[in-house]
């Protein structure tokens, strides 16, 4: 059979059509080259930070009137969530890896984050790029492995530090306003405006709870 894989980090309310879309050309393409056609399979790959609300099903996401519910045809729209797979039914040990550090940085987990262990550095890149968590090259090590504990140390080292040297020389609320965008994508206008009036001892106890934010509402308690 034949499986397709769509990789989708924000919520898309048309995606059942564009699988739809995917999997009837695959069939089109497949009975126009003359050879036996053969099962197409196609499911979403999701890993954003909120949940999947969208429709699931062709039918689902149409106004259909009841009396014709029978006679339309429906597409069913698989979607894997990364932050709810679950690790320990998972048996190829560099996925359970990823799937374990990406969710433990989707809730801002630093203390499950630091466990004590080795793992792969493409793994640990991989579950930064999922998260949109601002990994650089200076904080992994040489090498084809990482012990976590010292990596989440040494980069909560270096978020706190940009905080300090940056905020010396531009304010430390330019910084932070910058890990913000990294963490949660964007920033309200709003809350930009207030985190430029906040006191130092407030933007430094914001930077020191940088894993554990995930919303601005999050922002807000710490600034209040």
């Amino acid at each position: 059979m034949i499986i397709g894989v769509e990789h989708q980090s924000t919520l898309n309310k048309n995606m059942i059509i564009r699988i739809l879309n995917y999997d009837a050309q695959l069939y089109i393409n497949q009975v126009e080259s003359g050879k036996e056609v053969r099962p197409v399979g196609s499911f979403v790959f999701y890993t954003g930070d909120k949940e999947w609300t969208y429709p699931k099903s062709l039918k689902e996401s149409l106004k259909i009137p009841p009396e014709m519910k029978d006679y339309i045809n429906d597409w069913k729209l698989p979607v894997l969530e990364l932050q709810k797979i679950d690790s320990g039914m998972l048996k190829n040990q560099r996925l359970k890896e990823v799937v374990e550090i990406s969710q433990s940085m989707f809730k801002g987990d630093y203390e499950k984050l630091r466990t004590n262990r080795m793992i792969s550095v493409e793994s640990f890149k991989m579950a930064a790029i999922f998260t949109h968590t601002d990994i650089k090259e200076e904080d992994l090590p040489e090498g084809d492995e990482i012990n976590m504990c010292k990596a989440m140390d040494q980069l909560f080292q270096r978020f706190e530090n940009q905080g300090i040297e940056k905020g010396e020389a531009i304010g430390i609320e330019k910084t932070l306003k910058e890990q913000l965008k990294v963490k949660l994508g964007t920033l309200s206008n709003p809350l930009e405006e207030r985190l430029t009036t906040t006191s130092l001892e407030k933007l430094n106890e914001l930077t020191l709870n940088i894993f554990n934010i995930n919303s601005e509402e999050e922002v807000l308690k710490i600034i209040y």
